[in-house]
């Protein structure tokens, strides 16, 4: 009885708040996310990542990240798992922020994962789910306390970046999901590789270890060990691993994923909710150590995949997995009588005592013999005409090919009948499913359970009595407002910040049905408006709804109207009306420095006064007003020019903005800018501070001294006629390191539309700064304030 009165005044509490269980945008510290709630499930601001307890067998839940459209199965594709071991049961269990600001999941109260970080300065915090697919702990400055993209499990999704301290493991099986026995990692010398690390042996298979690595391009000769995927589905690495997916380009989601199997491949989702292999490490799959198990040898059938077998006088030693591979029928000790069988292309990789050059067949077998061997491998190299003796002491890592040329001699005991029997292979039996029992006690609960349903209930009740009290305060204050207050939010309200408020319908009266349009950009869409005092103004429709309330918005608004520089753009006014918002700029007669470059209107004088008063604009915002603004997206777009082509900055302070629609607290969650012009940090998911604006303003400097366009690149053809686009920045500092004493580089990048007339040591200056903003390391680039001294100092 008291359990029904518990989900009856649950079920009323839903219908009384017109709610319904649904998922949760954020965790604040001091709560939880249960396993016996499905509603408590943390949803990425795009919908595309969910997080929450996901069963895994029967009742056994991981707290896992996954991709919330299912796959044309039913199934949902996991891309991170906090307790993928130690897996909890559907009673008890959940995950809770702690006052430390540590991330824990209990299962009946004991602990089985924690995030193994904790602040106890008793700040606040949040958990989000960010559109990335990264779980992170966040304050409320944005500091990020913990992040899922620090502690990998098998999977890497794009922007997650790989290092020396991360590394990608296998899951077990299709089925389980726990550790398998691959990882991919960055190894001692600094070279990515695929390794196999079982219980009882480990090597390495990727990159191919019987070839030198500078052969396979690799190189040992880095120091950052880092890799990273971006969303065009371009892999780069430190050691010069790189690969692109086969559908490149921006579109699809994609995954990096180690199977189970061993293979790491790269993954793009299809509308239909199909993943499609697009890049895989191994084309062959019989080439990954330890796909059939010990003693045991795999064949590769292009159409079905790989096969596992045994050889003769061997036998699968366990009918559900291969992983146990094959074990001997027979005994055998040092001293027994021998025949030796021939497999031709068979090749045990590894596991030999020695390479002996030059041996012949008979001293071959005699070697074999002395060390108590299980098999030989003779070969003839051709490259440097010898044959080649391996002495096996044990049979791992099998393969049959026919290109393979050399001849395996499996030792068997003379009393075994052999009758020339080929490699043996056996199916899998999996009738029986096979199920792991956890090994955990649960302590049953005590104390009057019937009077904490009771109490339960009675505070059930007195909140909604708290409840209705408080919506009929609600209601008498509203019916109690004065007439003058609804008139005057109808026209122009003076707003803290000194600047007008608009209502909607008179911005799209000034705007004349916002037919006019002037620009357009990832924020939103211009259009030029005449306002009721007849002046010419720029007015924006933002590409948000109003989600944050009216409040908050002003708020961040606030802060854009006190920002006041002849470099920056001047807001003149705002409107926050039901779902619109918009704001309302001056307009400026010479449109945007893109137009202006593409037109050839600018001659080398009006560039460099431009070049300069972009510089002082942005380090104001960096350094010298109150509330120190980062813009985010600095490119030509951004940047206008008045009637006499003095440059103002526009869009600043819209990075903020925009972002209130992701979950509260959740900072930058996706690359900011426009291509070409982002900094590395955005890419490598590195803290973002204001060098990202110091790097894009490079790009628009080269931008402007070259004439070219960086979201595309410099058209580049190679010593083998191979043609391809090179990053902006890149070809002009190789054009700067490829200059000889009698040549001048800055002629062969400079713009031919700015003339002659030009002075080539302040040209030669300026290009000289945009080299020093584009530094890949954000800690090599000058600050704003400093890049304005250069400027000036290069000029006089």
């Amino acid at each position: 009885m008291a359990t029904k009165c518990f989900k009856s005044m649950l079920i009323i509490l839903f219908l009384f708040l017109g709610l319904t269980p649904s998922a949760v945008p954020y965790l604040s510290k001091g709560s939880s996310l249960s396993v016996e709630n499905p509603g408590d499930v943390l949803k990425s601001g795009n919908g595309m990542f969910s997080a929450g307890f996901y069963p895994v067998g029967q009742n056994a839940h991981c707290f896992s990240i996954w991709f919330t459209k299912p796959c044309h199965d039913g199934s949902h594709t996991l891309v991170w798992m906090a307790n993928r071991d130690v897996p909890v049961n559907g009673k008890r269990s959940k995950l809770s922020i702690l006052e430390t600001n540590e991330i824990i999941i209990t299962d009946a109260e004991s602990v089985i994962w924690t995030s193994n970080k904790s602040v106890i300065d008793g700040s606040w915090s949040q958990l989000n789910l960010l559109d990335s697919g990264n779980l992170v702990l966040q304050t409320r400055d944005n500091l990020t306390l913990w992040q899922s993209f620090d502690s990998p499990t098998d999977t890497l999704l794009p922007g997650q970046p790989l290092n020396q301290y991360k590394r990608l493991v296998s899951a077990r099986s299709r089925a389980n999901h726990s550790s398998g026995k691959y990882r991919l990692l960055f190894d001692d010398d600094n070279v990515l590789r695929l390794v196999l690390n079982g219980s009882d042996t480990s090597s390495i298979y990727w990159p191919d270890s019987t070839i030198l690595d500078y052969h396979q391009g690799r190189t040992r000769y880095n120091y950052s060990r880092t890799a990273v995927l971006d969303s065009s589905g371009h892999f780069t690495s430190s050691d010069k691993m790189e690969f692109r997916s086969s559908d490149f380009g921006i579109g699809p989601w994609r995954r990096l994923t180690l199977d189970f199997d061993g293979n790491l491949r790269l993954y793009s989702l299809e509308e239909q909710g199909v993943w499609f292999v697009t890049w895989q490490a191994m084309s062959n799959s019989c080439r990954i150590h330890g796909a059939c198990g010990p003693n045991s040898i795999c064949s590769y059938d292009p159409r079905w995949g790989p096969k596992c077998g045994c050889p003769p006088g061997f036998k699968m030693k366990n009918h559900a997995d291969w992983n146990d591979g094959c074990e001997p029928e027979f005994e055998l000790l040092c001293n027994d009588d021998v025949n030796f069988v021939q497999l031709r292309h068979v090749n045990f990789f590894g596991y030999h005592y020695d390479n002996l050059r030059n041996y012949t067949f008979q001293e071959c077998l005699r070697v074999c013999l002395d060390s108590c061997c299980k098999a030989f491998q003779y070969r003839y190299f051709p490259e440097d005409g010898a044959y080649r003796c391996y002495s096996k002491w044990e049979l791992r890592n099998g393969h049959r090919y026919n290109s393979y040329s050399g001849t395996l001699y499996l030792k068997l005991p003379k009393s075994f009948p052999y009758n020339n029997k080929p490699v043996q292979e056996f199916k899998l039996n999996c009738s029986n499913k096979q199920t792991r029992q956890l090994d955990r006690l649960y302590l049953k609960k005590t104390g009057y359970e019937t009077l904490n349903i009771l109490i339960w209930c009675a505070s059930i009740i007195g909140l909604l009595e708290l409840m209705c009290v408080f919506l009929v305060f609600v209601f008498l204050y509203r019916t109690g407002e004065s007439p003058d207050a609804s008139t005057m939010t109808s026209g122009y309200l003076v707003a803290a910040t000194g600047f007008k408020r608009f209502t909607y319908g008179e911005l799209k009266k000034a705007a004349r049905g916002f037919h006019e349009e002037i620009g357009r950009g990832g924020s939103g869409v211009v259009y030029k408006g005449v306002l009721p005092d007849q002046r010419i103004a720029a007015i924006k429709r933002l590409n948000i709804e109003a989600h944050q309330g009216e409040d908050e918005f002003l708020a961040e608004v606030s802060t854009i109207g006190r920002l006041n520089h002849m470099n920056l753009i001047e807001m003149w006014g705002y409107c926050a009306e039901g779902k619109h918002r918009l704001l309302v700029y001056e307009y400026m007669e010479n449109g945007s420095l893109a137009n202006n470059l593409m037109s050839n209107s600018l001659d080398w004088k009006k560039r460099l006064d431009i070049a300069v008063g972009i510089a002082k604009g942005l380090a104001y915002l960096h350094e010298e007003c109150l509330e120190w603004v980062m813009h985010c997206d600095v490119k030509p777009h951004n940047i206008l020019l008045d009637s006499t082509y003095h440059p103002k900055v526009s869009d600043f302070g819209l990075s903020k903005l925009l972002n209130q629609d992701s979950p509260k607290g959740s900072g930058f969650s996706k690359i900011r800018g426009t291509r070409g012009y982002v900094a590395p940090e955005w890419v490598y998911n590195l803290p973002i501070t204001v060098k990202v604006d110091i790097y894009s303003y490079g790009i628009v400097l080269l931008e402007m001294m070259t004439g070219k366009n960086p979201s595309v690149g410099v058209p580049v053809v190679g010593t083998s006629g191979e043609k391809w686009h090179q990053r902006l920045e890149t070809w002009v500092k190789g054009k700067k390191m490829g200059a000889s004493a009698t040549t001048c580089w800055v002629e062969e990048v400079l713009d031919p539309a700015m003339g002659y007339d030009y002075d080539r040591n302040e040209l030669e200056s300026l290009l000289e700064v945009a080299i020093k903003c584009t530094e890949a390391d954000r800690h090599g680039r000058p600050s704003m304030s400093q890049v304005v001294q250069m400027l000036v100092r290069g000029r006089n």
